[in-house]
């Protein structure tokens, strides 16, 4: 097909000169012409087709007459005028005539399955029985196309009112909703040099915001960026004031090294264990971003260094460090407890909770490793395993432990069975897995944090900056969507990362010795709280909940979301 215009055609859309139409007549009286490139083209139909779903028909047409495009092939505009007039002879004559345009012979036959669809069921609602018969029967059948919806639609013969119809079917109903919608359907099978697809400005400019919110290092929220709560004028970027990197309170409750912290399961407490033999049990207000004493669980003899809570936010177990031979079943509520525990000669140093909440595993490093129900009664137990640390997989069955040979291996007690998962090259201390239950993140000796696929068995990314030496540290998944990772270090400061990104976007000063633990809310994102052997707990938030006046931290925003530089803090 050949523009009057110019010798340049592609695909029946002819190029175009601005101030052209294709009559050859100036949109402004300008006899210059200057020639669009294909990408302008691409761009005049694209703010053609937006125009057009607005309403601004006018305006639509002055655009396309001045540039001497064309929104749609004049075929698939007469095509498109038809079905949204329910012509259904004539759009199926259109569709004849596009079959050259179409290619695939059985998109012509898709197509033409939708067409009869719609005729068939707004027969059935104009209650014209017979004539729905007539295209069930003589036009739907004889395609031998998708039968598992014809019969399908047969069965609508039998609905006694439109209603029933409507209810049955999804569908909208006769007019221009249902047929808008069965447009954008059909729209699909046309190359875009002939009929756009529907909405295509919209949809790539959801895709632009779609990136920079990924793009953005501070992203945490589970709300997506979108075109309805984000602005074009500007990228997408969050504020380093919304993010939880500002000191809100500094807790010092406990009278000795706090070695581990952990928000529950619905975010609604927190639990902190301290060499001071004490767990405090701390209830979180998210609206200001703090906490408050709710009681204190006493009598671990040897401290409190490791707690899980149950999944359903009301146990807690604790466990001591290396010397303790007794794991703690606390149910918080009502301060009942039961030590689990089967020699004075165990070690039991490291714990999970089954996914069912209805047994949990112990175990530690000189060997002892049991599976136990809610009474404390050992259920099963594996001999031989130096466990450093546990976790519970989803499909409530695998275990996984660390051992002293800096590996983590996967152990069904049912089935007295374990397979290897990661290896390291030195001693893993710590580790914790994400809700997805698909990623692993390692505190490796001397060497950090680490993250792990534990499907592909592979390391994924080595974090830069966190001082690991031979002692304990935990860290964290956080963020709506766990995005972030944050790791306490020896240095004395809290490294946050984006999980994409080896290099910190964010590093926390405020204690003044080895920060042992992080923990990130699960629900209230907007909070994450460390322990240290400085004694303290310290509660991170955003900014507009900082103390007064603050004694947190302060960010200097990274130069842009494509190479963001590594952020400056330092003690307010």
């Amino acid at each position: 097909m050949q523009s009057p215009n110019n010798g340049c055609v592609l695909n029946g859309t002819p190029s175009c000169s601005n101030g052209t139409a294709e009559n050859g007549h100036t949109g402004d009286g300008d006899s210059s012409a200057v020639t669009l490139t294909q990408t302008s083209q691409e761009i005049v139909r694209l703010i053609g087709q937006y125009l057009k779903n607005e309403g601004l028909m006018r305006t639509c047409e002055s655009l396309m007459s001045e540039s001497g495009c064309r929104l749609d092939h004049p075929a698939a505009a007469k095509f498109r005028q038809h079905v949204m007039d329910g012509d259904w002879t004539k759009a199926d004559h259109d569709l004849q005539e596009l079959r050259m345009l179409l290619g695939d012979t059985t998109n012509v036959l898709d197509m033409k399955f939708l067409l009869l669809e719609q005729k068939y069921l707004e027969y059935l609602e104009d209650g014209r029985v017979l004539d729905a018969l007539h295209v069930l029967r003589n036009e739907l059948t004889p395609l031998q196309h998708n039968t598992g919806r014809v019969h399908q639609l047969s069965s609508y013969m039998m609905c006694s009112s439109t209603e029933e119809l409507r209810g049955r079917t999804n569908w909208e109903g006769k007019g221009t909703k249902s047929r808008t919608l069965l447009m954008n359907k059909l729209q699909y099978y046309f190359p875009p040099t002939i009929m756009l697809p529907p909405n295509r400005l919209r949809e790539l400019l959801s895709q632009a915001l779609e990136m920079q919110a990924l793009r953005c290092n501070l992203h945490n929220t589970s709300q997506p960026v979108t075109l309805q709560n984000q602005s074009l004028l500007v990228d997408h970027c969050c504020p380093t004031s919304a993010f939880p990197i500002h000191t809100v309170q500094v807790l010092n409750d406990h009278c000795d090294e706090v070695w581990f912290c952990q928000f529950s399961p619905d975010g609604s407490k927190l639990a902190t264990g301290s060499k001071d033999t004490n767990v405090i049990i701390w209830d979180v207000h998210p609206d200001t971003c703090t906490v408050t004493l709710k009681k204190v669980l006493e009598g671990h003899n040897y401290g409190a260094a490791y707690l899980s809570w149950s999944p359903d936010s009301t146990h807690l177990l604790v466990c001591g460090p290396e010397e303790s031979p007794e794991v703690w079943l606390w149910n918080v509520e009502t301060e009942n407890f039961l030590k689990v525990t089967q020699s004075p000669e165990d070690a039991l140093t490291c714990c999970a909770w089954n996914h069912d909440g209805k047994k949990f595993v112990v175990g530690g490093n000189r060997g002892h490793f049991y599976q136990c129900d809610l009474e404390g009664n050992v259920l099963d137990s594996w001999e031989g395993v130096r466990v450093m640390s546990l976790w519970c997989r989803k499909d409530g069955k695998t275990v996984l432990a660390a051992d002293t040979h800096r590996r983590i291996r996967g152990y069904i007690f049912e089935e007295v069975s374990d397979h290897q998962i990661v290896q390291e090259e030195y001693a893993i201390q710590s580790f914790t897995v994400d809700k997805k239950d698909r990623l692993a993140l390692l505190n490796v000796t001397t060497q950090g944090v680490h993250l792990w696929d534990l499907n592909d068995k592979c390391l994924v990314r080595r974090f830069q900056g966190v001082t690991q030496g031979h002692f304990t540290i935990h860290s964290t998944f956080g963020g709506a969507n766990q995005d972030f990772i944050a790791s306490g270090s020896e240095d004395n400061q809290v490294y946050v990362y984006h999980i994409r990104n080896e290099q910190p976007i964010a590093v926390l000063s405020g204690h003044t010795r080895t920060v042992n633990s992080v923990s990130w809310n699960p629900v209230h994102h907007h909070m994450m709280v460390s322990v240290s052997d400085d004694c303290t707990v310290r509660v991170w938030g955003p900014e507009d909940k900082a103390m007064k006046p603050p004694t947190g931290t302060e960010i200097s925003p990274p130069t842009s979301h494509a190479s963001a530089t590594k952020p400056t803090l330092a003690a307010s």
